[in-house]
């Protein structure tokens, strides 16, 4: 059976930070909340927004719809393209993929949004399918988008999720899928051996060897 490697986007394909920084400092500005800070900003990268303003910057539950619309809009609008690969993510894809594997991304972002950043910086057509939240809220946690991406790639067989990320972690973990930890993103590696990665490599070009070890 082909073999399907999944990854996050931000923090493990790209560098997003700056362009997520710049719109959650305007939406908490526009709500009239405190100026983030730098802990909370790192800990707004990755998991789903709802949830970020919710339990990271403490936004009320009947706040956090307004929160979000006013992210997604200043975000839409520019930041969202604000971002760089990280160096070794190209030549670890096409190694992969020349290895045989199938590409598929599972993002808590906004699916349209992923999409977006994927063609911005070329990545795009190295992926079979690109797996991400719905705007309604329907899907937006982790083990949902990872169910999805299971589901659109019938007669392969999953190794593993790439991601930096506790959620990513649980999220593949939800599915008996083990995570390989990006220790070079934003969650780093003593979060996700604490949520229980399977591996953590420091470099995308680590990768390759996780996969194999993890593969017997």
């Amino acid at each position: 059976m082909t073999p399907l490697v999944l990854f996050d986007l931000d923090g493990t394909l790209v560098d997003s930070t700056s362009g997520i920084w710049t719109s959650l400092r305007a939406a908490a500005a526009q709500l009239g909340l405190p100026e983030p800070t730098p802990e909370q900003l790192r800990d707004m990268v990755g998991p789903p927004l709802p949830d970020g303003f919710a339990t990271v910057l403490g936004v009320p539950p009947a706040d956090v719809d307004r929160a979000v619309a006013a992210y997604r809009a200043h975000y839409a609008a520019g930041p969202l393209l604000d971002v760089t690969v990280y160096d070794g993510v190209p030549e670890l894809l096409r190694t992969l993929r020349d290895g045989g594997a199938v590409l598929a991304v599972a993002t808590s972002k906004p699916q349209v949004f992923a999409v977006r950043v994927l063609g911005h910086v070329g990545l795009l057509r190295a992926f079979a399918g690109v797996h991400g939240a719905t705007f309604d809220g329907a899907v937006r946690h982790k083990d949902q988008v990872v169910a999805a991406a299971l589901a659109a790639h019938p007669g392969t067989r999953a190794v593993a999720l790439v991601g930096d990320r506790a959620h990513d972690v649980l999220g593949a973990a939800a599915h008996g899928l083990p995570c390989i930890g990006a220790g070079w993103g934003p969650g780093g590696p003593e979060e996700l051996a604490g949520a229980g990665a399977a591996l953590v490599v420091a470099t995308p070009g680590e990768v390759p060897g996780a996969l194999r070890t993890l593969e017997g």
